[in-house]
């Protein structure tokens, strides 16, 4: 899925950032590939199967890397053969645009995972 979203960096965040409720998260949940699901207009959260634990640990790694680049840092629960992402940002104890740019990146790294 292409989104305008990749072409964006997470920005800094302070408790004057405006969180995101209603019809703007509706709009951004519809760039974000299948499987996203936002709770309770709070967080992002989305899990992932694999054949194994170690392409699991393989994408966890892989996150990582792209939540240091974008200085955004979901949880990440990691099990065999399976990883859930539980993505809001702190600051604000909601969502901001920068949750949902994460959460496209990670989409667009997401080969070779199954949406469970």
């Amino acid at each position: 899925m292409t989104t305008a979203l990749l072409n964006k960096k997470c920005g800094a965040c302070n408790r004057e950032t405006p969180i995101l409720k209603g019809h703007a998260l509706k709009q951004l949940i519809q760039e974000l590939a299948p499987g996203w699901k936002v709770v309770n207009e709070h967080y992002l959260e989305k899990g992932f199967s694999f054949p194994d634990f170690r392409k699991a640990l393989d994408f966890v790694n892989r996150v990582g890397d792209v939540a240091e680049s974008e200085n955004h840092h979901p949880d990440i629960f990691l099990a065999w053969g399976k990883v859930g992402l539980k993505i809001w940002t702190h600051a604000i104890d909601g969502l901001s645009e920068n949750d949902f740019i994460l959460a496209a990146k990670v989409d667009q790294m997401q080969n070779g995972a199954a949406v469970s």
